[in-house]
């Protein structure tokens, strides 16, 4: 998946796990990964940096929508997912891979960057001051697979290691409630929120209506999209965001439009359905709060574009499709080189 045309946030933050855990699921980020920068070694070893004198840290790298998502505001988070204080290393981790920072790509971000932690100052919330240093970007090494997505492969272990760290209660105690919202100090530019009754109706058909704020199902195979296989982006018809893409599209046999992975997983969420005898999950556009369908575990694993075992079987009447020779007229151009 090309996403050149993004822009691209780095963050150390401790260990690159969970940092990417997090920022993962912030509405507006395409992709992070885990991997090493600021040193002086190429292609290091996670061994070799373990090792504590390679001069890298360990840190993500995310790719993001900037109509979706200020860099500032994705700074302003940062601060809220690790100790800023600690320039040694964070939690339970200690050592010069650990250390905290900024890095950044231009001198907007630079500003960006430097504005973020001075309003952090200002607001004095800190029991220390802010040791986390702000760095031009270096050359980032993109960490070993098994790396890639850990809390997602390995969600017992991840969350075995995250809690013996002390992560969580460390964060708890540094910044109270505010550690307790995934999303603090996260500001989208694109507005969460259900517009007006006369807009949503608008802008959906009476069946979409139904589907996406009654939480409807519309007939399998009798629907737009469950057999389209043009290359191109489906987004949500009330906000805008885009919420899947034909690359992650495959033939369910079920009759709705199926897809192994959101496009951005910050931009749905999920909840617990317990409309039939067993329970499933329904999946929802984050921005817009619209029903979109449900998400199964019966999806495919191997052969198909980022499968893990997942199956989001949407209602076609819930999204809204976008060829990909039509994205730079409807305002989706940086999504263009994902089709290429």
């Amino acid at each position: 998946m090309n996403l050149d045309a993004f822009p691209t946030a780095t963050f150390a933050g401790g260990c690159f796990w969970c940092l990417e855990a997090d920022m993962l699921h912030l509405p507006g980020i395409l992709s992070v990964t885990s991997g090493y920068t600021g040193g002086d070694v190429e292609n290091p070893s996670y061994d070799e940096v373990c090792q504590g004198d390679t001069g890298h840290y360990e840190a993500v790298q995310a790719r993001f929508d900037p109509a979706l998502v200020d860099y500032r505001a994705l700074v302003d988070w940062f601060w809220r997912r690790m100790d800023p204080t600690n320039a040694d290393g964070q939690f339970c981790d200690h050592g010069p891979q650990y250390r905290p920072a900024v890095f950044v790509h231009d001198a907007d971000q630079e500003r960006e960057a430097k504005a973020s932690k001075a309003a952090l100052d200002d607001l004095r919330l800190l029991p220390r001051p802010n040791a986390t240093e702000i760095l031009p970007a270096a050359p980032f090494y993109e960490a070993e697979g098994h790396h890639q997505q850990y809390s997602a492969k390995n969600p017992r272990r991840y969350t075995l290691y995250r809690m013996g760290c002390g992560r969580d209660a460390t964060l708890a105690k540094l910044w109270g409630r505010e550690a307790a919202d995934p999303l603090f100090a996260y500001v989208p530019r694109l507005a969460k929120g259900v517009p007006p009754e006369a807009e949503l109706r608008r802008l959906l058909s009476p069946e979409a209506y139904h589907i996406a704020r009654a939480a409807g199902t519309e007939p399998p195979f009798a629907n737009a999209y469950h057999d389209e296989r043009r290359p191109g982006l489906y987004v949500d018809p009330v906000s805008g965001a885009p919420l899947f893409a034909s690359i992650h599209k495959f033939n369910s046999g079920t009759g709705w439009p199926s897809f192994t992975r959101p496009l951005m997983p910050g931009n749905i969420t999920t909840r617990t359905d317990r409309k039939l005898l067993m329970p499933r999950t329904e999946v929802l556009a984050w921005h817009s709060g619209n029903h979109l369908g449900h998400v199964f575990d019966d999806g495919p694993r191997h052969g198909v574009a980022g499968a893990e075992g997942q199956r989001y079987c949407m209602n076609s009447a819930a999204l809204r499709f976008i060829p990909a020779p039509e994205l730079e007229a409807a305002g989706y151009g940086l999504y263009a080189g994902l089709f290429a």
